[in-house]
């Protein structure tokens, strides 16, 4: 299951579990009937004994049975450490009508959580707007998934009005709280930065930074494409407002739309050459498209470093 059918399915799948658990479950099912089905996705209880390791935990009834010697891997052991990074300034409410930017990145991330769950990664929880709203350690129990679902709900339950865009400074703050090599993965829709070098420049340094205490960084790029990236609008007058400044611009779609996308274009091949100069993973996500994506970018990243 990649997306429920429609946003009114998706308001009444309440439980986040739930639905996380029906995407992970569907994409490994894709996974394995695809020409992926060689990808490594270990969700074993157990764990190959690595020499000089204490033999107490390993399983010897699955020794009897296949000859190897594995362990019994626990709750609290961990694999990879992640942090998950949302950002809930008021962009992200867009569009108004049909599932959000913020909404689908509230699913998309309860849904890796689940899967990092099942994977044994720690995982931490940051939401930003102008600055760290809120930040959870990073951890891999049963009881530390639910308590990150209830603040993706109270997130979803409550979009911010009015809340403008800071994403440097919020990545230099989870720079300088994470100790442990991890991989932080953000969720926003860049917006801040598309007319501003300036911004452009401190961001990248803020990811320099993350980069210098040996992380790893993956931006998912959130947007509605048809509208944001394609300006698909009807050719009649359209009444535009900056639901982040309240800014007001009226104005007919087919004047401004060859404009607007040539702008578009050359922000986002400028932003694009500065994560590669970075080594910094960018994926545009387009929220009519499910969520599959973003588990598949994400195993392809973790495979990278483990």
């Amino acid at each position: 299951m990649a997306q429920l059918s429609n946003d009114q399915n998706l308001r009444q799948l309440a439980n986040l579990e739930l639905f996380a658990g029906q995407v992970v479950e569907g994409f490994i099912t894709g996974l394995h009937q695809s020409p992926f089905h060689g990808f490594s996705v270990e969700f074993a209880e157990h764990r190959l004994y690595n020499n000089g390791e204490s033999v107490k935990n390993i399983d010897w009834k699955l020794f009897a049975r296949t000859d190897k010697l594995f362990v019994k891997q626990f709750e609290e052991e961990t694999n990879l450490r992640c942090y998950l990074v949302l950002d809930t300034s008021s962009s992200m409410n867009y569009p108004g009508q049909g599932i959000s930017k913020l909404q689908f990145s509230i699913y998309a991330i309860a849904s890796l959580m689940y899967l990092f769950k099942k994977q044994r990664d720690a995982f931490g929880l940051c939401l930003f707007a102008d600055k760290v709203d809120w930040m959870s350690q990073a951890r891999s129990t049963t009881a530390h998934m639910y308590y990150l679902f209830a603040e993706l709900e109270k997130a979803y339950a409550a979009p911010k009005q009015n809340a403008v865009t800071s994403i440097a400074p919020v990545l230099h703050h989870i720079a300088g709280e994470i100790h442990q090599r991890s991989m932080v993965i953000l969720f926003s829709d860049m917006m801040e930065n598309s007319l501003d070098a300036e911004k452009m420049n401190s961001l990248f340094a803020a990811i320099q930074h993350l980069k210098y205490r040996k992380h790893e960084v993956i931006i998912f790029n959130v947007t509605s494409k048809q509208h944001e990236v394609d300006f698909n609008f009807d050719n009649r007058p359209h009444h535009f407002v900056d639901i982040e400044t309240g800014k007001e611009l009226r104005i007919q779609p087919n004047q401004i739309r060859e404009s607007y996308i040539s702008a578009l274009q050359k922000y986002r091949h400028e932003l694009q050459l500065k994560c590669a100069q970075y080594r910094v993973d960018i994926i545009d996500v387009d929220i009519e498209q499910g969520y599959n994506g973003v588990l598949k970018e994400y195993l392809v990243k973790r495979k990278n470093m483990m």
